[in-house]
């Protein structure tokens, strides 16, 4: 199974690559359209800005691969971080179109306690699981994982929501809907429990 690694000019592509060969799968780095058509998966890496990133996506002619892929392929996709945020329908940061592949917008964190609550959420919090899903099969309902972010997703379809965390409000941390799959924590960089998501997406 090959799993392609989407490279977009910037982004946390080698700590993704590496937790994925560790799981005995076949990862790989995509720069071409062709490469991400000839995936059986797609993983989007998290870091970067929205904006920069689409625009890149774009004259690279790796967006209309992607899509090519989502819709008509049907081929599991993960979004991580900043990745998950490239589904949504449109960005604040950059005033920026995303893919609309999950119905809502992406927000800057609203913070009243600055003192107590720093932006960008930088370190361990944990989410609360609303509904059963394949990617998330043997965690506990309140897992531990790693984040470093500014923006969120606000969910337009409840049902889409996967995950929420709390940090200052409640907000969305995980998204599904069909073949698309987000996690607003990065999974290669939460030890066990994020290791299980990528091995339940590498299983899918």
């Amino acid at each position: 199974m090959k799993i392609a690694i989407v490279d977009y000019g910037m982004g946390n592509l080698f700590s993704v690559y590496k937790k994925i060969k560790q799981l005995k799968a076949d990862p790989f780095i995509a720069i071409t359209p062709s490469e991400i058509i000839s995936a059986d998966k797609i993983v989007i890496p998290g870091v970067g800005h929205f904006g920069k990133v689409m625009t890149n996506l774009k004259l690279s002619g790796v967006y209309d691969a992607l899509n090519e892929v989502a819709f008509i392929k049907n081929i599991p996709i993960l979004g991580i971080c900043l990745g998950m945020q490239l589904m949504a329908e449109k960005s604040e940061e950059g005033n920026a179109t995303g893919f609309g592949w999950i119905k809502g917008n992406v927000v800057k964190f609203r913070i009243d306690h600055s003192d107590r609550f720093k932006i960008p959420q930088t370190g361990w919090n944990t989410i609360n699981i609303k509904k059963e899903s394949r990617l998330l099969k043997g965690l506990k309902k309140h897992e531990e994982f790693y984040f470093l972010h500014s923006y969120h997703i606000e969910v337009a379809d409840s049902s889409d929501i996967l995950a929420t965390t709390d940090f200052s409000y409640e907000y969305v941390s995980a998204v599904e809907r069909e073949n698309f799959f987000g996690a607003q924590f990065h999974p290669e960089k939460s030890h066990g429990a994020g290791a299980q998501i990528l091995k339940n997406f590498i299983e899918l």
